[in-house]
């Protein structure tokens, strides 16, 4: 796996780990734990992604910046495997 790869794992974890906390929080939406919970992970899937773009360019087009360029075809996409390898 590259670190590209790895990369893009730890943002899915990351993501999932919001999105059912998320779920939860639908629920108990005043359990401290699971607010505290969802900052910390909401957290780091913002600093991965931030690395990542940093690094690969932009995840998702709405990611593009740049006013002078459209960099989000420069790349292969984040799902096309065989281009990441």
């Amino acid at each position: 796996m590259t670190e590209r790869e790895r990369l893009l794992r730890r943002i899915q974890e990351e993501d999932f780990t919001v999105y059912e906390t998320v779920l939860y929080l639908d629920g108990h939406p005043r359990n401290k734990k699971a607010l505290a919970f969802y900052d910390e992970h909401r957290n780091k899937a913002k600093a991965l992604r931030a690395e990542y773009e940093s690094k690969y360019g932009p995840l998702t087009f709405c990611e593009n910046r740049d006013s002078e360029d459209w960099h989000w075809i420069d790349r292969p996409w984040p799902w096309e495997r065989e281009a990441n390898a």
